[in-house]
């Protein structure tokens, strides 16, 4: 939802910051390390993300930090409802998303923040975040390129909140833009036919 803001300006303050600390953690690197995988940003992309973890061949791993970069969007938006409000909750939503595409831990090269975005819709609301990704999965399933399903399942998410928070619309719009300025290199190989396909190395 887009809620009045009621919060404490420096509350609101400190829920952004923890939740772009929260949204930095980059749990592909992290998986990548423990599994042995060596520097996930010399490997296939190189971004930090699942599905490049899931080109080493190694399903744990990207399980492991799907639900990782999932879960800390979903969190950062659970913690600070409770903590302190609804308003909180949206902007550590964003602060989250954020986070991981701009990670002060690397220097700010983070990854497209699909997982994230994802974990942060099913948070903000559920049935939204269940319609967004059953889309990526069909989108996924039907083309088998993971940054296609992204596009669509972000396209999708606005258009599903008209009908299920249409008070909070202009808000997904805003995410969704945020996946497609992180997605511009993979625009052009979908255009150009030379985007990876999910299952390749």
């Amino acid at each position: 939802m887009t809620p009045e803001i009621a919060s404490a300006p420096l509350s609101l303050l400190v829920v952004a910051v923890l939740a772009y600390l929260l949204g930095s953690v980059p749990f592909g690197i992290v998986m990548a390390r423990l599994f042995g995988l060596g520097d996930l940003r010399k490997i296939g992309s190189g971004n930090i993300g699942a599905t490049n973890v899931l080109r080493t061949g190694n399903k744990p791993a990207a399980l492991l930090t799907l639900l990782g970069d999932a879960g800390k969007g979903g969190a950062a938006v659970l913690l600070a409802r409770a903590l302190v409000g609804e308003d909180a909750a949206q902007l550590a939503g964003l602060m989250a998303f954020l986070g991981h595409c701009f990670p002060v831990f690397l220097r700010f090269r983070g990854g497209k923040g699909v997982a994230t975005f994802l974990g942060t819709l099913l948070a903000l609301s559920w049935p939204l975040g269940v319609a967004a990704c059953l889309t990526w999965l069909a989108a996924a399933a039907a083309f088998r390129m993971s940054s296609l399903a992204a596009l669509i399942a972000a396209v999708a998410a606005p258009v599903f909140a008209l009908w299920l928070v249409p008070q909070a619309v202009v808000f997904y719009i805003a995410l969704a833009a945020l996946i497609f300025y992180r997605h511009a290199a993979n625009i052009r190989r979908i255009l150009n036919g030379e985007e990876p396909r999910i299952g390749l190395k």
